[in-house]
């Protein structure tokens, strides 16, 4: 049974040469993921399907304690092969949730397997899996040039050690790809957890080679890791917040705040927000210097069940989407930002679907005509990231921008098996554009709409991040 078929989400004949003549080749251009560079450098073997496919990933967790599965079996001491029998009795469950479409689709990408997962077939597919993780294809490495990813962008701390990225990037072998660092300072805010921020600033003190006692030293510390990432082939940050901050706040008073919170008190609620507001802008100066792009990821209400937070950590599987007023004070942050000439390219994203228009309009108010789509309203994260997401956030960028100068899809995951996931993105846009070409909305003019199609899968992202990428490899010498 061939699910997963060569015209996959492809309704119309249109939607089937868009994709296969247009979309499908494209290079890869992951600009936000959250995968590990030290496995890239050391080409990390996985021991087993379950490590590869399951570890870790928060949307197969959810879904198996909604299907009753214990603890036991999705984080607890399980064998690996039980893990993977009880993801497999979820899976049937699934259906109409995107799981169900990314499952089946990273089976046959991956593994050839066009057989429907679930308890029968567990052992079966199991064990062939495991067989063909031998195979170097099937490493870091081999995985990035399977899928013809020129460009990775990890998520990393301030205080990080780039020596991965750097030996990466200097191999000696034909790699066909590079991985960058992205500067994501989320822990510089936290005055408001004294003994989290103080061991994070003592990390910042060794990273930096600096001694921390003033906020200016602070601040100091923060421009020298920026400039030690810049050095290393960063070009973006990243922020994940609830909002954004915009109290406006002094140095002197936010040099009282961080004083204080040095000593053990934590910040009240009224002087985190002038904290981080004072720190955001900070951030938003060192981007703009260094033509960097910001990128901002709104709305997420985390860690929300607290017993299981206090037995499983953060990052388990147990947040949700946050209902902040956002319009307001994303648009008063580019704004402050612009008033300085210092906005510098902004990538935004929203958890909360119900703020597609905002964001799509708030983008569209700091143009300056230095380069295309310099706010880009991004693709749909997280709970978004899926058939009805993408699709709602395609839509509102076409209704309110320029769905041409769209950057297009990123993973934005821990996992090397996620790469079909750009797949899933280029064919909900062919099959968009497509049956929109066969209604008679857009013009029967293949090469238009697939020049159009092309940019956003690749072109417009190299534009736009302006990353270093791997030379082409010379076309072979055909002997007379």
């Amino acid at each position: 049974m061939n699910f997963i078929s060569d015209d996959f989400l492809l309704h119309c004949d249109t939607a089937q040469r868009l994709y296969h003549e247009y979309a499908g080749g494209e290079p890869i251009l992951d600009y936000h993921s959250h995968l590990s560079a030290i496995q890239i450098a050391d080409n990390h073997r996985f021991r087993d399907v379950t490590e590869i496919w399951l570890e870790g990933d928060h949307y197969k967790l959810r879904a198996m304690r909604a299907n009753g599965v214990a603890e036991h079996f999705c984080t607890g001491g399980a064998s690996s092969y039980d893990k993977f029998f009880a993801w497999a009795g979820t899976v049937p469950f699934a259906l109409r949730n995107p799981l169900y479409h990314w499952t089946h689709l990273e089976l046959k990408r991956y593994f050839g397997i066009g057989e429907l997962l679930d308890q029968r077939s567990a052992r079966e597919i199991w064990e062939h899996a495991n067989v063909l993780l031998r195979n170097n294809d099937l490493r870091p490495r081999g995985i990035l040039k399977k899928f013809n990813v020129r460009v990775v962008c990890t998520t990393d701390d301030p205080c990080d050690d780039l020596t991965h990225h750097q030996a990466i990037n200097a191999s000696d072998e034909d790699l066909g790809f590079r991985v960058y660092p992205t500067f994501r300072p989320d822990r510089a805010l936290q005055v408001d957890a004294p003994e989290r921020f103080n061991r994070w600033i003592g990390r910042l003190e060794q990273g930096s080679n600096t001694d921390i006692r003033t906020l200016q030293q602070f601040l100091d510390a923060l421009k020298r890791r920026h400039d030690y990432f810049h050095a290393h082939g960063a070009r973006l940050s990243d922020h994940g917040l609830t909002h954004c901050y915009v109290t406006p706040c002094t140095e002197q008073k936010a040099a009282q705040i961080f004083d204080k919170v040095r000593t053990g008190k934590p910040a009240t609620a009224e002087k985190h927000d002038q904290f981080a507001s004072l720190l955001m802008l900070f951030f938003g100066r060192l981007d703009a210097e260094k033509e960097w792009t910001k990128q901002l990821h709104l709305g997420a209400l985390r860690s929300v069940n607290s017993r299981a937070t206090r037995t499983l950590g953060g990052d388990t599987g147990f947040d949700c989407i946050g209902d902040w007023p956002q319009a307001a004070s994303l648009s008063a942050y580019l704004d402050l930002l612009e008033q300085e000439n210092s906005l510098p390219r902004m990538l935004i994203y929203n958890l909360n679907p119900a703020d597609n228009y905002a964001f799509a309009t708030a983008a569209g108010n700091f143009h300056d005509g230095t380069i295309a789509g310099k706010v880009q309203f991004g693709s749909g994260w997280w709970f978004l990231d899926q058939k009805e997401g993408m699709t709602w956030q395609m839509n509102a960028l076409s209704n309110t921008g320029l769905l041409s100068r769209f950057i297009g899809m990123t993973t934005d995951s821990r996992s090397f098996m996620s790469f079909p996931r750009h797949e899933y993105f280029r064919r909900l846009l062919c099959d968009i554009l497509g049956r929109e070409m066969e209604d008679g909305e857009l013009p029967n003019d293949e090469q238009l709409v697939g020049t159009m199609i092309k940019n956003i899968c690749f072109e417009n992202a190299r534009q736009y991040f302006r990353l270093a990428l791997p030379a082409p490899k010379p076309e072979p010498t055909v002997q007379a």
